[in-house]
C-alpha cells in the first residue's frame, strides 16, 4: 500500500508519510514552515492548518473529507476555550491518514511572510469622495409638520448645497436618537458619487474623531492596503497578507479550473477571500489605533479573476475564449457588499476592468504612471504572478497580460519560499573564482561579512533572477540554461544532480542550491514576460523603448541589470530601468484620496488598445526565443557589451553525471 502523499501550500512542498504521522511532524519530514511553541502538546495553537478536501486537479489528488483523523479531546478543548476558525486543525493533532492538500495560514508561519507593497510616496490632491458636513437642524414645528429626515436633508442643502441626498434604512433608525442627542446640531458624513449624494455615517454633534479611507491591492498572491487619513491625505497604516485563496492553486487558471470542475468551488474562493479583506481591514485599523467603524470609504483593483471571485461572480467565463467579463465597468458599492467590517454605510469603488485577463489593477498602474501622457515610448511591466504589461506614448496605450506563474515569487524552485526573514534576496558570484556571496532579508550585511551570523532559510524571487543571471555572467550556465559540469566550469562549487547538475550557493544548514529545474522553472516564466512586452512592441511597429518601468511589489525589488542579463525586459540602458514600487496600490490611493480621478481612469480604459497574447501567432515565436538567457534572437547588444556574458556551451549529455547501475 503506498503511503499518503502530503502536500503544503503555499510553500507547494509535498511527499509520502507514514498513515497516522501527525501534519506538525509531516512538516517537519518535509521542511515546512509550520510553527510549534509547545512541542506538540496542542496549547500553543501555532501549528493550525486548514485542510482542503474535494478535487485538486492542478496537484493531482482528491482529498477524501477522512484524510485526517477525527476532530480529538484535545482540539474540542481549545477550540472551547480560545476558539478555532471553522474548518482549522491544530497540526500537532491532526494525523494523516490518505492524500491531503494542507495550507499554512500566515499567523502559523515561523517565518512570517515579508509583504513588501509599502506605499510610494506621491502628492495626490485631495478631494476625497467622502466630505464632513456640520449643521443645525430645525427642530420639529406642530405648525410646519415634517419628518427630522426631511429636515436634515433641508440643512444640508440650504448650509452645503448638497441636494438630492440618498440614505439607508439603518441610519434612519439612529437619526432622531442622534439629532436629539447633539440637540439639533450634527455631523454628516456625505459620499459623493457619480451624480448622487448619500449620507455614510452621522454623529451628534461636532465630531472630530477620525475619518479614514482604505486603498486596496487585492493580488492573485498577496493583498496589500494603506489606510489612510481622509482629512489630510496622510497614510495611517500600511499592511498585507497572503491571500487565503493560495490553496485553490498559486496561479489564476487553477483558481478557475477549481471553479469549474469542484461545485461550490467559486463560493469557497469568495468566502475565503473576503475572509482575508475582512482581516486586513481590522489589522490595519488595530495599526492604526482607530475604530474599523471610523474607514468611511474603500477603493478596491484587483486582476479580473480576483475581481470576480471577490464579486461573488462566477469566472467560468474568464477560462475560456473570448474570456468575457460579466462586467468591466467601475463599480461603486457599499464595503458591507464584500463583508468589510468598516462603517457600516462606507463606500467600496472597485476600479474598471482593461479587458478578461488585464484588470482593475491595471488600470490602476496607469492612473498611477500615465503612459497616455508620456512624452517618451514608456513600458510599464506589473510583475507578478499574472504579469500586466502596457507600452505607450502621448494618445495612444496598449495592453495586454502575460502567465508569468508563481516561479518569480519563489515557488516552484527547490530552495524557494516567499519573501521572508532569511530568504536570499541578492546575490555576487566572482566571475574569476566563481564564489558566491548573498545578502538575507532581515540584514544589511553580506554573507561573507565576518559579522554575519543570520539564519538561511531559503530564497526569494529577486535572489533566484540574481543567482541565475550572476550564473550566466561567471559561465557557470550557458545560453539553453544548461549548468556545466565541474570539470567544465572549473568550479568546486557544481554538484551532481539526478542526470544534470546543481549550483551549491550556501553550505550550511539548510543547504541551497540552484538546480537546472529552477533554472527551467524562471526561463519559462521570464520568456512569458518578455513575449508580452514584444508583442506589444510589435502592435506598436517599434524595436526598442526609451523606458522601462517595473511596477509590483516583486518589480521593485528587482535589480534592473540583472533583469537584463536574464532576459526578462527588453534590452535597455539600466539607467532608463526604474521601479514604480506598488503601483497599483498608489492607483488606489489616488482614486480613494481624489474623485476627480475616477472618471479620468473610466475615460482612459475606453481608450487603450486590448492585446490578447492566448490568440496572437507571434506570442509563441517570441516566447520560445526568450527562453535562451538573454534570448535567442534578439542579440541584446547594450546588455552584452556591457555585461561581458560569455559564451560557454554545456550540450545535454556531455560529461553528465551517470545513473549507477543495479547490481
Amino acid at each position: 500500500m503506498t503511503d499518503p502523499l502530503v502536500i503544503f501550500t503555499p510553500s507547494g512542498k509535498r511527499g509520502r508519510v507514514a498513515p497516522g504521522t501527525t501534519v506538525l511532524d509531516a512538516a517537519r519530514q518535509l521542511g515546512v514552515d509550520l510553527d510549534s511553541v509547545c512541542g506538540g502538546r496542542g496549547i500553543c495553537s501555532k501549528c493550525q492548518i486548514q485542510p482542503g478536501t474535494g478535487a485538486f486537479p492542478k496537484h493531482g489528488i482528491t482529498v477524501a473529507e477522512d484524510a485526517l483523523s477525527a476532530f480529538n479531546a484535545v482540539e474540542q478543548r481549545y477550540d472551547d476555550k480560545r476558539g478555532l476558525k471553522p474548518g482549522r486543525r491544530l497540526g500537532c493533532q491532526a494525523r494523516i491518514q490518505s492524500d491531503v492538500l494542507l495550507d499554512v495560514p500566515p499567523e502559523s508561519q515561523l517565518h512570517k511572510q515579508v509583504v513588501r507593497k509599502a506605499a510610494t510616496h506621491r502628492d495626490i490632491r485631495l478631494d476625497p469622495a467622502i466630505r464632513l458636513a456640520y449643521v443645525e437642524v430645525a427642530q420639529p414645528d406642530m405648525h410646519d409638520p415634517s419628518g427630522d429626515l426631511e429636515r436634515l436633508k433641508a440643512a444640508l442643502a440650504a448650509q452645503w448645497e448638497i441636494d438630492n441626498l440618498q440614505t439607508d434604512l439603518a441610519i434612519l433608525k439612529n437619526l432622531q436618537t442622534t439629532l436629539r442627542k447633539g440637540d439639533w446640531k450634527v455631523t454628516a458624513a456625505i459620499h459623493h458619487t457619480s451624480g448622487a449624494s448619500r449620507l455614510a455615517a452621522l454623529w451628534p454633534g461636532y465630531y472630530e474623531g477620525p475619518v479614514a479611507g482604505l486603498a486596496i491591492d487585492l493580488g492573485s498572491t498577496t493583498i496589500a492596503g494603506h489606510l489612510c487619513d481622509l482629512r489630510t491625505g496622510a497614510i495611517l497604516a500600511s499592511s498585507g497578507l497572503m491571500n487565503p485563496q493560495i490553496r485553490f492553486g498559486e496561479d489564476l487558471m487553477s483558481r478557475v479550473s477549481y471553479a469549474m470542475m469542484t461545485e461550490g468551488g467559486a463560493g469557497e474562493m469568495t468566502a475565503a477571500v473576503r475572509d482575508g479583506l475582512a482581516d486586513l481591514v481590522r489589522a490595519l485599523a488595530d495599526e492604526a489605533q482607530i475604530p474599523a467603524e471610523a474607514i468611511l470609504d474603500v477603493t478596491l483593483v484587483c486582476n479580473p479573476v480576483m475581481h470576480h471571485l471577490a464579486l461573488g461572480l462566477d469566472p467560468y467565463e474568464l477560462g475560456q475564449a473570448p474570456f468575457a467579463l460579466a462586467t468591466a465597468d467601475a463599480l461603486d458599492l457599499k464595503a458591507g457588499d464584500l463583508g468589510l467590517p468598516t462603517a457600516p454605510f462606507a463606500g467600496l469603488y472597485i476600479l474598471p476592468c482593461i479587458a478578461g485577463h488585464v484588470g482593475a489593477d491595471a488600470a490602476a498602474v496607469a492612473l498611477s504612471e500615465e503612459p497616455d501622457r508620456a512624452e517618451a515610448l514608456t513600458l510599464i511591466v506589473d510583475v507578478g504572478t499574472n504579469a500586466e504589461i502596457m507600452l505607450g506614448q502621448k494618445g495612444r496605450v496598449l495592453a495586454c497580460s502575460s502567465p508569468t506563474g508563481p516561479a518569480f515569487e519563489g515557488a516552484q524552485i527547490s530552495a524557494g519560499q516567499r519573501a521572508a526573514p532569511g530568504a536570499i534576496e541578492r546575490v555576487e558570484i566572482d566571475p574569476a573564482t566563481r564564489t558566491p556571496r548573498f545578502k538575507v532579508i532581515g540584514s544589511d550585511l553580506w554573507s561573507d561579512d565576518p559579522a554575519f551570523d543570520s539564519p538561511v532559510t531559503g530564497i526569494c524571487g529577486s535572489g533566484i533572477i540574481e543567482v541565475i543571471a550572476e550564473m550566466r555572467r561567471a559561465g557557470l550556465v550557458d545560453a539553453t540554461g544548461l549548468i556545466g559540469s565541474p570539470e567544465q566550469t572549473a568550479s568546486t562549487r557544481i554538484l551532481p544532480d539526478g542526470r544534470t547538475y546543481a549550483f551549491l550557493l550556501h553550505d550550511g544548514e539548510p543547504q541551497i542550491t540552484v538546480t537546472n529545474a529552477d533554472i527551467r522553472a524562471i526561463q519559462m516564466a521570464k520568456a512569458a514576460l518578455y513575449a508580452g512586452a514584444r508583442l506589444l512592441m510589435d502592435k506598436f511597429g517599434t524595436d526598442a523603448v526609451d523606458r522601462i518601468v517595473l511596477a509590483g511589489a516583486f518589480g521593485a525589488h528587482i535589480s534592473p541589470d540583472h533583469a537584463l542579463i536574464l532576459g526578462m525586459i527588453p534590452d535597455a540602458d539600466p539607467v532608463n530601468v526604474t521601479s514604480a514600487g506598488n503601483a497599483a496600490g498608489t492607483g488606489a490611493r489616488i482614486a480613494l484620496l481624489d474623485k476627480t480621478a475616477r472618471p479620468r481612469i473610466e475615460t482612459l480604459v475606453r481608450k487603450i488598445e486590448k492585446i490578447e497574447t492566448a490568440i496572437e501567432p507571434r506570442f509563441q515565436e517570441h516566447f520560445v526565443a526568450a527562453s535562451a538567457i538573454p534570448n535567442g534572437a534578439d542579440p541584446f547588444p547594450l546588455t552584452r557589451a556591457r555585461a561581458n556574458l560569455p559564451e560557454p556551451s554545456f550540450q545535454a549529455g556531455a560529461d553528465r553525471p551517470r545513473r549507477r547501475k543495479r547490481a
